[in-house]
């Protein structure tokens, strides 16, 4: 089996310049480059993570936990995955992808992987994830905000989720709905939080008073009623209430799918009669369906590439002034779902 040092005199270069071109840790020509590649091939030499790591204390590897239940990613998980390895990739970084049921998540196994830090998206209220990570010393960043009494001092990548919510009211509000159904994320999500108060406030501010039936949350992952959330609660809503519902907030496209389709039972449609907004949707299908749904652009890709990038900065990968907490714009892609009322 070929050895660096093979690769480093076929080459006519030094072991650590073929370390350099590997690592990517520091710059190298065009040519020196190539020259090592081609060599590097002609050996078949593929260059050992585990040696690496005993030298240099480092596993070259970063972990990506992702708690889920019974189904597919949604398209804003692979575009989020997208980002991060693609970017932990530039960076000479692998990635470990944690895909283990929220039912049977152990995080002291987490813990213990060869990794040099982590990046935890969808954080929950005193998240188990958070806490074992942070008694480990494990250097981490989150896609969301943090609600662990116990931490501080933390790195977060988010979009401005109030400011998100108060966007979506001014919308929908300005096209004259005022009896909003908001079919809202999980409720120990911290996510959740943030989007029920800025819902509350921005709906008190043009004289809306919230009314218990306004605000749903999806049930946990792991049962029976998460896949017919959206459904079940639109039945709900359009079927037993005294009041009207003229518009619906959606988390995702799914939910939003699955609440269309319970309003065509119901004999009405999309959106002569109800107006339906998406926060999480797939932007390259979501002009596909009928009607076509506006929607916001919460960028996934960018929150993954930017997670990495503040997880970089933490290890000491990548130099320069960043924020600890860094926000990721996101604007509302207006299509055919919504209409005056």
């Amino acid at each position: 089996m070929a050895k660096i040092d093979d690769v480093a005199r076929r080459a006519g270069v030094s072991k650590g310049t073929v370390s350099n071109v590997f690592s990517q840790k520091r710059p190298t020509s065009k040519k020196v480059t190539e020259r090592v590649l081609k060599a590097s091939r002609e050996l078949n030499y593929v260059p050992n993570h585990i040696a690496r790591s005993l030298v240099t204390k480092q596993t070259m590897a970063i972990g990506l936990t992702l708690p889920h239940g019974n189904f597919f990613f949604s398209s804003f998980h692979t575009q989020f995955i997208n980002g991060v390895v693609l970017e932990a990739s530039a960076l000479g970084y692998r990635v470990l992808l944690d895909t283990i049921s929220a039912k049977e998540v152990k995080t002291p196994t987490l813990a213990s992987y060869p990794i040099d830090g982590a990046i935890v998206l969808g954080p929950t209220e005193e998240d188990e994830r958070i806490r074992m990570l942070h008694r480990s010393r494990i250097p981490f960043v989150t896609v969301g905000k943090i609600a662990n009494a116990d931490v501080s001092d933390t790195l977060t990548v988010n979009n401005d989720n109030e400011r998100i919510i108060r966007d979506i009211v001014d919308y929908l509000t300005g096209l004259g709905h005022r009896e909003i159904l908001f079919l809202n994320a999980g409720k120990r999500m911290t996510v959740a939080a943030e989007r029920t108060e800025a819902f509350v406030d921005a709906l008190a501010e043009r004289g809306i008073e919230t009314l218990p039936h306004m605000i749903r949350y999806k049930p946990p992952i792991d049962s029976d009623e998460y896949m017919k959330y959206g459904y079940d609660e639109t039945a709900h809503a359009l079927g037993s209430l005294d009041r009207k519902v003229t518009a619906i907030i959606a988390d995702d496209d799914r939910t939003a799918l699955s609440a269309m389709n319970a309003i065509k039972d119901a004999g009405l449609s999309v959106p002569e009669d109800i107006s339906m907004f998406v926060i999480c949707g797939d932007q390259s299908m979501m002009h596909q369906t009928t009607p076509a749904l506006t929607g916001m652009d919460l960028q996934p890709s960018e929150l993954g590439v930017r997670a990495v990038r503040l997880l970089m900065h933490r290890l000491g990968v990548l130099k320069g002034e960043y924020e600890r907490d860094w926000i990721v714009d996101s604007s509302i892609i207006v299509r055919h779902s919504c209409s005056p009322l």
